[in-house]
């Protein structure tokens, strides 16, 4: 609904809904998560008091309604459906939501003591009940075949939720797009057919990429795809998303499998190796937006990441503004950075004299 990662808890006034939230947003905000919360109730509810500026801007005829002091900052909205709740919760990896027991989100139903929210489940009118949250009194909840915890005991909601997420996480499927798109107008001749290795780098890379991907494929121009798809053995995207350059492949791509994650990496790298793509896909955070090596200036590389499904829309939003740059996108949203166990591995081949570097090196004896 809301969140590729959210969990409601549900229930009836008074039934402990609000203890529990509160009490799983600290648990897994101490194990490092960065936690979101949607308060949905039926209950009028005011953030700003009367004759106030910004209730006095609100009554004036301001849509919406910004406030902000140097700790925290609001958006007032008089009505539904005008805030786009979707978008301000993408950043947080988890999304907990209080309330919301009939709409078709995921959640824990919480018993009250006069199980007055029963004939509701029975009826059906809950929708995808996880489990079942009591205050104590158990008796004839089996018949319901969920999970029963009681709602004291968070250390075992708290790993039940956890593993659901796991789950949810280990289900989305990783691509690999191997970009080779670009005019190698530096290198002067095609980066994508150098060889250095025996198979050229198109070849070399997909094949690195196919090791831990469910399937890879080429990121290229449209007039390139019948050659690189036959070369490379692997099926084409052609750009479908122009002029953006690496930007261009990614959306590409996040257009035909908008639910996968995408493992990322240019034709030009040529000490990359199976060690470097397992450091990477090992540290995968399927919570973020994306997972990547921290680069030698410190910045993170775009062209070698994996960028997850929830980066299509951020990815959208910064070209609308007019940013293509993968890095930038990259540094001004919550990633997971990894440092490389070899950063020479990162090191870019895109001219002739990163060329000649690499060959030296190699002629030299480099170790991986």
């Amino acid at each position: 609904m809301f969140h590729p990662f959210e969990i409601a808890i549900g229930g009836l006034s008074g039934s402990g809904k609000t203890t529990l939230v509160e009490k799983l947003i600290r648990r897994f905000s101490e194990n490092g998560f960065e936690v979101a919360a949607f308060k949905h109730g039926c209950h009028r509810f005011e953030i700003d008091r009367e004759g106030k500026d910004s209730d006095r801007f609100g009554k004036a005829g301001a849509v919406p309604v910004l406030i902000a002091d140097r700790d925290k900052e609001a958006l007032i909205s008089q009505g539904t459906g005008r805030l786009d709740i979707a978008g301000s919760v993408l950043s947080a990896d988890l999304l907990f939501i209080e309330g919301l027991k009939e709409l078709p989100a995921p959640k824990l139903l919480m018993v009250d003591r006069d199980r007055a929210v029963l004939p509701m489940l029975e009826d059906d009118a809950i929708p995808q009940v996880l489990a079942l949250v009591h205050s104590g009194d158990s008796d004839e909840l089996e018949r319901f075949d969920l999970p029963l915890f009681h709602r004291d005991d968070v250390p075992a909601i708290s790993i039940f939720v956890e593993e659901w997420f796991r789950k949810r996480a280990e289900a989305i499927p990783l691509h690999g797009l191997v970009l080779a798109g670009g005019q190698s107008s530096r290198m002067g001749r095609d980066k994508a057919t150098l060889n250095y290795h025996g198979p050229n780098q198109l070849e070399r890379t997909a094949a690195l990429l196919g090791d831990v991907c469910n399937q890879v494929f080429i990121s290229c121009r449209a007039e390139q795809v019948e050659n690189y798809a036959t070369s490379a053995n692997f099926p084409a995207i052609a750009d479908s998303y122009l002029d953006m350059g690496p930007l261009g492949g990614l959306l590409s791509a996040q257009r035909q499998r908008p639910h996968a994650g995408w493992l990322v990496a240019a034709c030009d790298f040529p000490l990359l190796d199976k060690a470097v793509i397992a450091t990477l896909t090992e540290a995968r955070n399927p919570f973020r937006f994306a997972t990547a090596f921290a680069a030698g200036d410190g910045g993170p590389e775009p062209l070698l990441a994996i960028y997850e499904p929830k980066s299509r829309r951020r990815l959208l939003e910064a070209h609308a503004s007019g940013n293509d740059s993968l890095r930038s996108f990259l540094r001004s949203n919550r990633v997971a950075l990894v440092e490389p166990r070899n950063p020479l591995a990162l090191f870019n081949a895109n001219d002739p004299e990163a060329l000649g570097k690499v060959l030296r090196m190699m002629g030299n004896g480099y170790k991986r």
